[in-house]
């Protein structure tokens, strides 16, 4: 009977004393978002009471644990600087160590966002050599799917190092070492949430596709693959929904390929990236990388639909852009080895459009409109200082109203391409790098190309 009352006594004690626990997310080495309104959140005793005192302040925020048995608070953090520490104090203490104050970018999609210096990027073993980067941070999310929301990842921050840096994704990493170049006293976190050969059906809500006959469409006609789930939320539930409390600077987005095939991507990334800033309750700026040339295949076109589909996306979308990387890649490989060039086209994009440190040209020549003169189309871009054409490839095409493209001359007028075929008298669309594996050969003063474009 003793033993018994003693067993029940222990049960009752761990359940009126029920320890303070966080997520994995909010762990030692973490880098928070400098100046601003942060949350902080986890599990205790409903009503328990927890104070958390940062070292960075003298204040001490106080919550108490819900009838769910969960808390939330927010707290104001301070200009980037660190370590600091954080303090949990409820029936049990936790102390968070190595806390640094910077900016934080989740980086999604698939295998070119994943992948490490140790699949064999170019100059890989020299970049790994000197990645001793203490002021950046790895939180990188493990390949699982669940067909329900989850709260909790199991991972931890890792401190850059050539260790850490070997396994974790190397845009990210060249994305973080740009960034310090400019600010070299701000931490950058970094946190990766990728997995290869996933469609983008997967990294946004369910409740969102079913309510969207299109994306629902689109996404029951997902054939099921070895390396990867593709039904629809399965990689957003496991992989980016226990981290919508965790504030972030902005995205960074290398999916794409596992959609090649789809005509309808101009419809289904507005749908994630809209859900991704509901969620977070953020316009954050939301950076994409063009997917680059490849054989999908003969007859057809679907890489460079899906190619002109970011493009559109990246135009259409306030505080959206977009990287090209025709013309640091091969026609062969599906994941290119030059991480380090698109890292820093990133990075670039981030310190002009969102962080005002750069008057650089960082966008390649963006198509705008087209006027037509008789038989020429006049071509006009954004960012078109400088045009030149680096071979003398015949990328553009001219058709008329019956939609058959021929290819055509085409000549640069300062900011403007004219563009004329013989076979077709009286052109009405123009296309350009159209095909899976032409790259681009247009670029401006910044050597920065032209993407694939088609005219409606």
């Amino acid at each position: 009977m003793k033993k018994h009352l003693l067993y029940i006594f222990l049960i009752v004690s761990q359940i009126a004393f029920a320890d303070v626990r966080l997520p994995s997310i909010l762990t030692d080495h973490m880098v928070l978002q400098q100046k601003s309104e942060v949350k902080l959140w986890g599990w205790s005793d409903p009503d328990e009471e927890i104070v958390i005192t940062p070292s960075w302040s003298a204040t001490a925020y106080k919550v108490k644990g819900s009838n769910q048995a969960y808390w939330e608070t927010i707290i104001t953090t301070p200009s980037a600087g660190g370590p600091f520490t954080i303090s949990f104090k409820g029936n049990n203490t936790l102390i968070l160590n190595d806390i640094l104050i910077g900016e934080v970018w989740l980086c999604s999609g698939q295998s070119n966002m994943e992948m490490s210096a140790a699949w064999g990027i170019e100059n890989g073993e020299e970049e790994v050599k000197n990645a001793n980067q203490p002021t950046i941070r790895f939180y990188t999310a493990p390949k699982i799917s669940a067909k329900f929301p989850q709260l909790n990842i199991v991972s931890q921050w890792e401190i850059c190092s050539p260790i850490s840096m070997k396994k974790n994704s190397a845009l990210a990493y060249f994305f973080a070492k740009r960034l310090q170049e400019v600010d070299p006293d701000v931490p950058v976190g970094l946190i990766i949430s990728a997995w290869g050969g996933t469609p983008a059906e997967t990294w946004m809500p369910e409740e969102v596709i079913n309510n969207d006959t299109l994306l629902l469409k689109t996404a029951n006609s997902l054939k099921p693959v070895p390396w990867g789930p593709v039904e629809p939320a399965r990689t957003f539930n496991a992989m980016i929904n226990p981290l919508i409390d965790y504030t972030i600077a902005g995205a960074l987005w290398y999916q794409g390929e596992a959609n090649v095939g789809s005509n309808n991507y101009t419809h289904t990334l507005p749908a994630l990236i809209k859900s991704w800033r509901n969620l977070w309750k953020n316009d954050f700026p939301f950076y994409i990388v063009q997917i680059a040339p490849y054989q999908y295949g003969e007859n057809n076109f679907n890489g460079a639909i899906i190619r002109d589909a970011q493009r559109v996306v990246s135009m259409e979308i306030p505080n959206t852009d977009m990287v090209i990387t025709s013309d640091i890649s091969t026609i062969d490989d599906i994941h290119p080895k030059d991480k380090k060039t698109v890292g820093i086209r990133l990075a670039n994009l981030a310190l002009t459009k969102h962080y005002k440190k750069n008057n650089d040209l960082v966008n390649g020549p963006s198509f705008k409109k087209i006027s037509v003169t008789k038989n020429k189309v006049n071509v006009y871009f954004d960012y078109a200082e400088g045009l030149y054409f680096n071979n003398k490839q015949l990328l553009f095409e001219v058709a008329g109203d019956d939609g058959n493209f021929y290819p055509a001359k085409a000549k640069v007028f300062k900011e403007t391409i004219k563009v004329s075929s013989k076979k077709v008298k009286n052109p009405t669309k123009v296309r350009f790098a159209w095909g899976n594996t032409v790259q681009s050969n247009l670029f401006n003063k910044a050597n920065l190309p032209a993407s694939t474009f088609i005219t409606k």
